[in-house]
C-alpha cells in the first residue's frame, strides 16, 4: 500500500513546514514512546483495532518489559512472551513457531517481547534478544500495512532506543499529557531522535497523542514549541476510564469514541517524520506555572562545613611548616 504525499499529510494534520519526505516503505513501522503509565498501551490497542477495522493489516508488538501492551486488546488476557517462550522451548530442545508467540483478534496481530525477571537481567538487552528471535522467524519478510512498536520512553538507551538508533522504524509518535513528567519523557525522546539523525539516522517524529487531556494546554504548548503536530487529544473522560479499566476497546466503528480513533488512524498514517526542536530544561519548566514546578526555589551552594562534623574539620594537620631562615 502506497503512502499519501507530504502535501496532503501536512494539510490534514497541520504540519510545520520543516516536514521531511514521507515514509516510502510499503510497510509503515511506527514506534510509540511515552512515560510508563501514560496510556501508550491504551492508545495502541484502540488505534490498532480501528486500523484493522478499516481493512489494514496491523501487527502490534509490545516492547515494554511489563509485557502489558496487548492485555487490553485481548480483554485482560496476557500473551505468552517471546523471551519466556523461547527459553522454555530451548530447554525442551524445540524451536519457537509463529503460533507460539503471535496471536490475533478481529484482524489485529499482536505479540509481546517480554523481559527478564526483576533483578535477573537488563530490560534493554531483553528487547534486543527478542528482536533477534523475531528476525529468525522472518520478521523482515512479513507483510503488514502497519507495524506498531510500543516502547517505554523513560529511558532511551540500549534496546529501548533500538528502532531509533538502527532505523528500524520510519517515524516516532510520543504519548503524553498535561504534566511535567510525561512531557519531560516526550522531550527526551525527541532529543534522542535528533541525536541519531546527527549520526546519519533517518527517523523523524510524527507528532504527539495527548492522553487524559484536561484542557489545561501544556502538552499543546509543548508540541507547538517543539514543532510537531497533535495527532489526537483523548479527553480525561470517565466513560473511557471505566471501559479501559475493564479491558474494553473503545475505538470500535460506530461507537462513541470511533471518530476520535478514526482521525488518529488517518493522522498517524499520513503524518510524515519531522525534525523536532527539543526544549531545554528551563524552557520545559516555563510551560508550567511556577507554583506547580517550584521554579522560584533558589539553589544555595553547600560548604565543606555543611558536609563535615566539627571534629573532622578540627583534625590536626601532619604537615610540617618550616619558618623562614
Amino acid at each position: 500500500m502506497g503512502n499519501a504525499s507530504a502535501t496532503s499529510a501536512a494539510v490534514r494534520v497541520g504540519l510545520p513546514e520543516q516536514a521531511t519526505a514521507p515514509a516510502i516503505k510499503q510497510t509503515q513501522v511506527i514506534a510509540i514512546y511515552g512515560k510508563g503509565g501514560i496510556g501508550k498501551s491504551f492508545t495502541l490497542a484502540n488505534l490498532s483495532y480501528m486500523l484493522a477495522q478499516q481493512g489494514k493489516k496491523v501487527l502490534l508488538i509490545g516492547c515494554d518489559p511489563k509485557s502489558d501492551t496487548t492485555t487490553l486488546l485481548f480483554g485482560g488476557k496476557a500473551c505468552p512472551t517471546i523471551i519466556d517462550t523461547s527459553s522454555k522451548k530451548k530447554a525442551a530442545g524445540d524451536q519457537v513457531a509463529i503460533g507460539d508467540v503471535c496471536f490475533k483478534r478481529d484482524g489485529v496481530f499482536a505479540m509481546e517481547l517480554g523481559g527478564p525477571e526483576v533483578g535477573r537481567g537488563c530490560g534493554g538487552r531483553g528487547i534486543i534478544h527478542g528482536f533477534e528471535i523475531l528476525e529468525g522467524l522472518g520478521f523482515h519478510e512479513w507483510d503488514f500495512d502497519y507495524v506498531l512498536l510500543d516502547f517505554l520512553g523513560d529511558v532511551v538507551c540500549g534496546g529501548f532506543g533500538l528502532p531509533i538508533a538502527r532505523d528500524m522504524c520510519q517515524k516516532v509518535i510520543v504519548v503524553g499529557s498535561n504534566d511535567l513528567q510525561s512531557l519531560y519523557v516526550a522531550n527526551n525522546v525527541c532529543s534522542a531522535v535528533e541525536y541519531f539523525r546527527g549520526l546519519g539516522g533517518n527517523v523523524g517524529v510524527a507528532g504527539i497523542v495527548i492522553n487524559k487531556d484536561d484542557g489545561t494546554g501544556e502538552a499543546q504548548a509543548w508540541a507547538k514549541k517543539v514543532g510537531i503536530p497533535v495527532l489526537a487529544s483523548i479527553p480525561a473522560d470517565e466513560d473511557i476510564r471505566r471501559k479501559s479499566a475493564a479491558y474494553q476497546i473503545v475505538g470500535k466503528p460506530g461507537g462513541t469514541w470511533a471518530p476520535l480513533f478514526e482521525e488518529l488512524g488517518v493522522n498517524a498514517a499520513e503524518a510524515p517524520p519531522l525534525r523536532s526542536n527539543p526544549l531545554t530544561q528551563d524552557e520545559l519548566l516555563g510551560l508550567f506555572a511556577s507554583d506547580e514546578v517550584g521554579r522560584n526555589v533558589v539553589l544555595e551552594p553547600a560548604t565543606i562545613e555543611d558536609m563535615c562534623s566539627a571534629a573532622a574539620l578540627d583534625k590536626p594537620s601532619l604537615e610540617v611548616v618550616y619558618d623562614d631562615a
